[in-house]
């Protein structure tokens, strides 16, 4: 149904990364959610007023808010669609974010409101009148919102979407809500027993931390997140395969939507390359990562000395030294060779995980400096310390 649905009303379902494609696939998974929860709303609503049941009716007007976040996603894709303009030249792809924003927050309000309802059901409860024609068309609700959630988190993941993967795992507390109201209904008609309100206060406190679970990822990219390993090395390859290039590294990369990145890199080029020479060399690779990974790169050139024998000894011992006394994943950039009259200044950068504390980063410092003087007593390390933005 999935595929057929997308053949039907996406144009070029495969061009992933085109804007007009992403908005397709927006537009049919909200018109879908739309379709679907407020029909499940209008079923839900007339069984809970026949039943007199506070779970189903909780859950019927949970989708009413799912419909309402249907329509957010459709609104918020389409929005994002809006190409850059004066105000906005990075364009409007955080909307996106902002749209799965405000369908966490409208979880997380249905989820208050079955809390609310559940307590007083709890301290005044009410006869119920079930029917197995009510567990049916409930047990049809759970059906259709698992293919409702599936389908969604298979476009999400398609292209890459927030407000998508945030609509199915709103879909997935549904179909806890309403499995629980199935549970509560099903005792009642077996063993006479009313456990309504329990059910309702469970399923309430699911659907508060399925709230704040969508919160909390749609907002780790507005903050800023760090960078999808998969795209850094995507990166990184691309810039080291060009000949000329002997390494990169300082890789950052801003996220202005699911498919607008901004980066920049540092290109480790031969310190005898003219200036114009390395100019042409960065200028393509900016052309062609704007082409080949519709990616906005900026490039800043290092200059490595590959010729001075000198330069290649302290290398090998910076190397050799680095290995021993750090951790894996650590590592040292951007060497030059200073020369006073007290000796060798080998300056560079250290690259250190996040998790190294001030007191940690001292110690390594201290041991490579020490170790460096023990292989060559001429030179004096002068470390700059920083942290990757990287994956």
């Amino acid at each position: 149904m999935t595929e057929f649905l997308v053949r039907r009303f996406v144009k070029d379902p495969e061009d992933i990364g085109s804007q007009k494609v992403r908005t397709a696939y927006g537009s049919l998974a909200g018109g879908v959610g739309i379709a679907l929860n407020l029909l499940l709303f209008a079923a839900k609503l007339v069984i809970g007023l026949v039943a007199g049941a506070v779970s189903v009716m909780a859950d019927a007007f949970n989708n009413l808010s799912d419909a309402a976040s249907s329509i957010i996603s459709f609104v918020g894709v389409r929005m994002a669609d809006k190409p850059a303009d004066a105000e906005h030249p990075f364009g409007h792809g955080r909307i996106e974010y902002i749209s799965a924003f405000i369908v966490a927050f409208l979880v997380v309000q249905v989820g208050f409101m079955l809390l609310k309802s559940s307590v007083e059901k709890i301290l005044h409860p009410e006869q119920m009148q079930v029917s197995l024609l009510s567990l049916g068309i409930l047990l049809l609700s759970i059906a259709g919102k698992l293919w409702l959630s599936a389908f969604n988190q298979k476009l999400g993941k398609r292209i890459n979407s927030k407000v998508m993967l945030a609509t199915a795992a709103d879909a997935r507390s549904d179909v806890l809500a309403t499995s629980a109201t199935v549970v509560s209904l099903g005792i009642f008609l077996w063993k006479g027993v009313n456990i309504d309100g329990i059910i309702g206060l469970v399923v309430s406190l699911l659907v508060l931390k399925a709230g704040y679970e969508i919160a909390k990822d749609t907002l780790e990219p507005i903050i800023g997140e760090r960078m999808d390993p998969e795209l850094c090395r995507e990166i990184t390859e691309f810039v080291k395969s060009y000949p000329g290039v002997y390494g990169v590294h300082d890789l950052i990369v801003h996220n202005y939507g699911p498919q607008n990145y901004i980066a920049s890199i540092h290109v480790e080029l031969s310190n005898t390359m003219t200036l114009d020479e390395a100019h042409v060399l960065l200028d393509r690779i900016e052309l062609d990562a704007k082409r080949s990974l519709r990616l906005l790169l900026v490039t800043h050139a290092d200059p490595l000395d590959l010729q001075d024998p000198e330069t290649k000894d302290v290398r090998r011992i910076l190397e050799a030294v680095v290995q021993e006394e750090a951790e894996p994943g650590i590592s040292y950039h951007d060497l030059r060779l200073v020369h006073g009259s007290q000796g060798v200044n080998a300056v560079f950068d250290l690259m250190l995980p996040w998790a190294y504390g001030e007191e940690q980063a001292k110690e390594l410092v201290a041991r490579i400096r020490r170790r460096v003087q023990e292989k060559d007593s001429r030179l004096n390390c002068i470390i700059t310390l920083e942290h990757g933005y990287g994956g």
